[in-house]
């Protein structure tokens, strides 16, 4: 049983958009690189030490399960300058280096504006701590979607289901819908690396929000609920051997 990887993706920011990738290098015992790196902290949330958190619960940051306006917003994240370019329908509207103190207070400002009573108070741009990530998970996994599961759905929601409302790092096609359930404690080969299938990943309302038009419009996990008996969509992985992994390579269990 062998899948083929179509898509791998990374959010910069949690909360905000998808930042596709061609090729990713795993560590390790880590995080798929560069994903979930900063979030935007509500402004009741406690920031002790400067911009640099620890791990907390999804519940202390702006995020779709509750604030579906962030979907109306594209994000670029740029590495190498650490520049955070915000657009909306196209056109830039906020931009700033987010690595200096300058820069993350114009993103501030920007999604004080925009999410104005949501963000409870003025929000921060926050970054993970060194070796963490602000994913929903406070351990170093990564989350693989089969398409296949997706099309079984949409037999079910009667409607095309972007998978993008599933925020996964990477996507895999080619094989059985819901085939991924059965590699759960087993090994798998992603790529030039390995990892172990630790999980599956039970879904919460953030799905239920149309990525392409923040629209909440679809109560996705109703949906699983009733036509699976389970609110499940995508299994989490833990890198057990590193390597590289690229757009069009396999993933297989062993």
């Amino acid at each position: 049983m062998v899948a083929e990887i179509t898509h791998i993706y990374r959010y910069p920011v949690k909360g905000l958009s998808a930042q596709a990738l061609d090729a990713t290098a795993l560590a390790v015992e880590d995080y798929l690189p560069g994903d979930r790196r900063f979030a935007l902290a509500l402004g009741s949330t406690p920031v002790t030490g400067g911009h640099h958190l620890e791990w907390m619960p999804k519940r202390n940051f702006l995020a779709l399960v509750k604030n579906e306006k962030l979907a109306s917003l594209e994000t670029e994240f740029d590495d190498s300058t650490g520049v955070l370019t915000v657009k909306r329908q196209g056109r830039q509207v906020a931009r700033g280096n987010i690595a200096d103190r300058i820069g993350r207070t114009v993103i501030e400002d920007f999604f004080a504006a925009y999410m104005r009573d949501e963000a409870k108070g003025r929000p921060r741009l926050v970054e993970a701590n060194t070796g963490d990530r602000l994913t929903d998970q406070p351990d170093p996994v990564i989350s693989v979607i089969n398409l296949a599961s997706i099309r079984d759905l949409e037999r079910v929601v009667k409607e095309t289901v972007d998978p993008l409302r599933f925020r996964a790092n990477f996507y895999v096609d080619g094989i059985e819908p819901w085939a991924e359930f059965d590699w759960i404690g087993r090994t798998v080969a992603l790529g030039g690396a390995e990892a172990e299938v630790t999980a599956r990943i039970d879904r919460c309302a953030a799905v239920n929000v149309n990525p392409a038009t923040a629209d909440r419009n679809l109560n996705i996990v109703k949906f699983l609920q009733a036509g699976f008996g389970h609110i499940d969509m995508g299994v989490y992985v833990r890198v057990t051997k590193a390597g590289r992994v690229a757009v069009g390579e396999s993933l297989s269990p062993r």
